[in-house]
C-alpha cells in the first residue's frame, strides 16, 4: 500500500501525517524538530512511503537534506500557493500537514 507523507514544519516542532491512497490518515503526530526523531517515526513505514512533502519554511533545508540522504523522495511545498490552504485556520496544523 502506498503512503504519502506531509510535514508541517515549525520553529521547534513539526506535524507529520501519513495518508494512504484513499486519503485516510494512517499516522499523525507532532514531533520535536530533531531529525533522528522524525526518521525513527517514519522508519516503520519506510517501504510504503512514496513521497514526503515538506512545507518550505525558512529552515526546511536541514529536514529535506536529511530525508533525501536517507533515501526518501522529497518535495517542497509553498503553502501559500496551495488551493486548500486558503481556507485553513492557522491552528489547523494537522490539516495543513494533510494538505
Amino acid at each position: 500500500m502506498a503512503l504519502y507523507a506531509g510535514i508541517d514544519l515549525h520553529a521547534n516542532n513539526n506535524v507529520v501525517v501519513l495518508l494512504n491512497e484513499q486519503e485516510q490518515v494512517v499516522y499523525q503526530q507532532r514531533l520535536a524538530n530533531q531529525f533522528p526523531i522524525v526518521l525513527e517515526q517514519l522508519a516503520p513505514y519506510r517501504e510504503e512511503i512514496t513521497g514526503v512533502v515538506v512545507e518550505s519554511t525558512y529552515h526546511w533545508y536541514g529536514l529535506v537534506d536529511g530525508l533525501m540522504a536517507a533515501g526518501y523522495r522529497v518535495h517542497l511545498a509553498n503553502p501559500a500557493a496551495m488551493q486548500p490552504y486558503s481556507g485553513l485556520k492557522p491552528s489547523a496544523e494537522h490539516s495543513e500537514a494533510r494538505w
